[in-house]
């Protein structure tokens, strides 16, 4: 009989190791929901912003705060990485518009010099924020997002590609509208599209955890929040309920952007602001027509099922939160409604 043993403390699970991240795009919501989720992880966190953002740096307590230009090389090697050792980028940086010239200027040539400059600092592992709905390219900024996701997966680095679903702050611009007394708004019947909603703080989350979880290295990584996903319909209703209110709702025909879209396209042959918000229409239609879930390519379907979730936010506990006033909406530029 082998002796007893004094019972032993279990094993502590091992701290991730620090590491040093340079942050672009650190100034949206997104951004800044990361860098917050880097922080509390305890990595060392540079963020590289615009020049016009230096009086923000109140936002990021905790990080160091860099200015220069994305869209220059010498910048970003200079004024970003500044000849220092980086261990990972993290990219939230997006166009603001979609429009095609600015798509390809940021979403593609700006993380190409970003991809350059991050090699020379030493960079192993880049972690960048997509989008979910390039599965399916038909714009411009879709084509320019995965023409650099397949620049970086050829780099030889680890990479981490997000493809998030709808965010909050894009499902959320008819909160004040429905306050007011009027029906919310859907294309069709509402039931054309669905999403998984997810709030900026889990997907920053989600995006800072891509760091030390090794099952998300060298991974495309399609997430959603919380829940089973949600049509705008179902969206809409819900913000009724929060209201006490019975629901209402306008249907709008798709068929009403294909003519501002045709409309807009022949008047962009001559006016160029015209075709740029041409593009802007076929943005529109696009969020309208098409579901923000994993998309599968044997059948041409969207699978709610397929899609991963994660984080604990909704997107009711964020309509209350609006309509209680103690949350505010910061939208994107391109937000159908």
């Amino acid at each position: 009989m082998q002796p007893a043993t004094a019972a032993q403390p279990p094993a502590s699970r091992p701290v991730p190791a620090r590491r040093r991240v340079l942050v672009l795009g650190a100034t949206g919501t997104i951004g800044r929901a990361t860098v917050r989720a880097l922080l509390r992880r305890g990595h060392e966190v540079v963020c590289f912003v615009r020049p016009g953002a230096g009086d923000r740096a109140a936002l990021f307590p905790g990080a160091t705060l860099r200015t220069g230009d994305v869209t220059d090389a010498g910048s970003l090697a200079r004024d970003g990485f500044c000849g220092e050792h980086v261990d990972v980028l993290v990219s939230c940086l997006a166009s603001r518009t979609g429009a095609p010239a600015d798509a390809w200027a940021i979403d593609h040539r700006a993380h190409l010099l970003a991809l350059q400059a991050a090699q020379a600092a030493g960079v192993r592992h880049v972690v960048l924020l997509s989008a979910i709905c390039v599965q399916k390219p038909l714009l411009a900024f879709q084509h320019a997002k995965l023409a650099f996701e397949q620049a970086l997966i050829a780099s030889g680095l680890t990479y981490s590609i997000v493809r998030p679903t709808a965010f909050f702050k894009s499902l959320s611009g008819q909160v004040e509208r429905v306050r007011r007394g009027k029906p919310f708004l859907v294309f069709g019947d509402g039931t054309l599209t669905a999403c998984k909603p997810i709030s900026d703080d889990d997907l920053g989350d989600y995006i800072a955890g891509c760091i030390d979880d090794p099952a998300r290295h060298d991974r495309v990584l399609p997430i959603g929040g919380p829940g089973p996903a949600m049509t705008p319909r179902e969206q809409g209703t819900q913000l009724f309920a929060l209201l006490g209110r019975p629901p209402r709702f306008k249907q709008v025909p798709v068929a009403l952007l294909d003519t501002i879209i045709a409309v807009l396209g022949l008047l962009g042959r001559v006016l160029p602001a015209a075709a740029a918000k041409a593009e802007l229409a076929r943005i529109g239609r696009y969020y309208a027509t098409e579901s923000m879930l994993v998309l599968d390519p044997a059948t041409g379907c969207y699978d709610a099922d397929a899609t991963p979730s994660t984080g604990t936010h909704t997107l009711q506990d964020y309509h209350a939160a609006l309509l209680r006033g103690t949350a505010t909406l910061e939208r994107g530029e391109h937000a159908v409604f």
